[in-house]
């Protein structure tokens, strides 16, 4: 096994380029979802991205907003009580991004055909309706015959529907705890990030936590993602913020509102993308963005419990600067 701790401008840098299909794992709008990635793509102006998304982020509604998202496959789009994602819907009713709506049901399961290695998954899902009938990608076809095509069930004779597999050229997933081979623990809904590891061409980690891998040896069972499906780890604290990091930190609702807010015009997008975006480089840095009391009292968290089992395998920042090093 090799040590894949790298830093998140190489991580970036090595794993994404424009026009690629990129796929992101996390849980809600306001769960999980790695923020920090998508803000170092802004960073480097990765552009023409053909984002797949679970669920819509701030982080790819940051992404849209800086005009870098050519076209997205969401199954749901909005932040739930934070409103609308305003960077994406600018761009989408402007013309520049298309939005190919699916469903929270149909995209785990084209990741989970892609996973298998199978060329299509036949369903009952999004069947029916305008999600199957409707196409952004081809809007004056109505009804779209080929977003999901009519199948027939060969032992029954039924007709059904069938959703194109996923494997997305990278995925970038948070989670909780990894070690510096790629071995991981995610804390709290997982949603789709099993999948999403499987069925990614290239797989990048954005982790809370760097830990001995003697913590993935006492917990196998709790290993989802495991290191043959990962290509870099990446060390990022508060990498979810502002959304929540179950044991670990709660979501910023003043920064959420913030944002989105924001991200609603241009002026706004770049005034944000100074401030949050381009005004650090490192993690130390970033915490400072966020501020210290911030961090403080968003790290207070009432599921900070969660992470007692595995404390005494946290490796410290010292520790990580050192693996980085002797790479």
């Amino acid at each position: 096994m090799r040590n894949k701790l790298i830093s998140m401008e190489e991580a970036v840098k090595q794993y994404t380029w424009d026009g690629m299909t990129f796929a992101h794992g996390g849980a809600l709008p306001v769960g999980s979802d790695c923020i920090a990635f998508f803000r170092e793509m802004v960073r480097q102006g990765v552009k023409d991205i053909n984002c797949i998304s679970n669920c819509n982020t701030q982080g790819s509604n940051l992404l849209a907003a800086a005009g870098q998202m050519k076209r997205m496959e969401v199954g749901f789009s909005g932040l739930e009580v934070y409103g609308f994602a305003n960077g994406l819907k600018r761009m989408v009713e402007s013309g520049k991004t298309i939005l190919e709506d699916y469903s929270n049901g149909a995209i785990p399961l084209r990741l989970m055909g892609g996973a298998l290695g199978w060329p299509f998954v036949p369903t009952f899902i999004n069947t029916g309706g305008d999600q199957e009938w409707c196409s952004a990608d081809d809007p004056e076809s109505y009804p779209n015959t080929k977003k999901m095509p009519e199948i027939k069930d060969p032992f029954t004779g039924k007709r059904m529907g069938a959703f194109k597999s996923l494997n997305p050229d990278v995925a970038a997933i948070h989670v909780t705890m990894a070690d510096i081979y790629g071995n991981a623990i995610m804390l709290g809904t997982e949603w789709s990030r099993f999948e999403l590891s499987r069925a990614a061409k290239k797989v990048v980690l954005q982790a809370d936590f760097i830990v001995d891998t003697d913590c993935m040896r006492q917990f196998p069972n709790l290993v989802r993602i495991p290191d043959l499906c990962v290509d870099a780890v990446v060390y990022w604290p508060m990498g979810v913020w502002p959304a929540c990091s179950t044991g670990v930190y709660d979501s910023d609702e003043e920064h959420f509102f913030l944002m989105n807010s924001m991200l609603k015009t241009e002026e706004g997008t770049q005034e944000y993308i100074s401030k949050y975006v381009t005004s650090y480089k490192t993690p130390e840095a970033f915490a400072e963005v966020i501020g210290k009391e911030k961090v403080k009292a968003l790290t207070n968290t009432a599921t900070a419990f969660l992470m007692d089992p595995y404390r005494k395998w946290i490796k410290s920042d010292q520790e990580i600067k050192q693996l980085m090093e002797g790479r």
